[in-house]
């Protein structure tokens, strides 16, 4: 088990906010860790940067999240990994989907060559959005409190889908498995980054399993490829007592 102590809290929304701690690992984009709170749980994370400083960007979605979220600067985090396949390395033109807190996985893709299409709940829940560059990203919300009203599909009309090297994606399972329906037939390159219960992270205790693929040794992004042998992407999923529940 790593521990680092945390340097900084920036909140970001009511629900979310970012912790950084220096840790001299290399991680890759789209990777992720276990992170562990003693006497509450461990859940997996995304690192919202991945540089000399890193961080996490925590909503609070549950027990463990809860108490990620209320450390402050000078107390620890106990985490391991990195685990997980990492997104593909391209340096041409991309396109970065996020939904929520997906946005936090697709943070250390962000730069000169990107173009995001952010999708939150309300105005206020809209992460990373001033870090593109001027007029390379649109934003959707449930609400229609800022950007168009709608979810990620209302922000794609009038994009070109075709125009981009590559596009990556995360997000709600929902969200992604609409994304993958509409993306497919196009003439795209696309890698999502899906979400699942993961109990170990190593691939022994099988919870984050999806038709046979393991999210945390196979994924957590898959190539359009890939998801053609998913049947159960978009459709169901295990629960933590192994139980199998329609993910709508």
């Amino acid at each position: 088990m790593i521990h680092a102590d945390i340097t900084k809290k920036e909140k970001l929304s009511p629900t979310v906010s970012t912790l950084y701690f220096h840790w001299n690992a290399d991680v890759r984009p789209g990777q992720f860790v276990m992170v562990w709170v003693p006497g509450t749980g461990e859940i997996p994370m995304s690192l919202s940067h991945i540089g000399k400083e890193k961080a996490f960007t925590i909503k609070n979605y549950g027990p463990t999240s809860d108490k990620l979220i209320k450390l402050e600067p000078g107390q620890r985090i106990f985490f391991r990994g990195p685990y997980g396949r990492p997104f593909s390395d391209v340096k041409r033109k991309t396109l970065l989907i996020g939904g929520g807190s997906g946005m936090a996985s697709l943070h250390p893709l962000i730069n000169r060559n990107a173009f995001g299409l952010i999708a939150a709940r309300t105005r206020e829940e809209i992460l990373f959005m001033n870090e593109f560059e001027s007029g390379k990203v649109k934003v959707t919300t449930d609400d229609g409190s800022y950007g168009i009203k709608g979810n990620v599909l209302a922000g794609l009309k009038d994009l070109d889908v075709e125009e981009f090297d590559m596009i990556f994606a995360c997000g709600p399972e929902i969200m992604l498995y609409n994304l993958y329906k509409y993306l497919k037939g196009k003439n795209v390159r696309a890698e999502l980054s899906l979400e699942r219960l993961m109990k170990c992270g190593i691939g022994v205790c099988d919870s984050c399993s999806i038709n046979g693929f393991q999210l945390c040794r196979d994924g957590p992004t898959f190539t359009m490829d890939q998801l053609l042998y998913m049947n159960e992407f978009g459709t169901e999923k295990l629960t933590f007592s192994g139980t199998r529940v329609n993910v709508h």
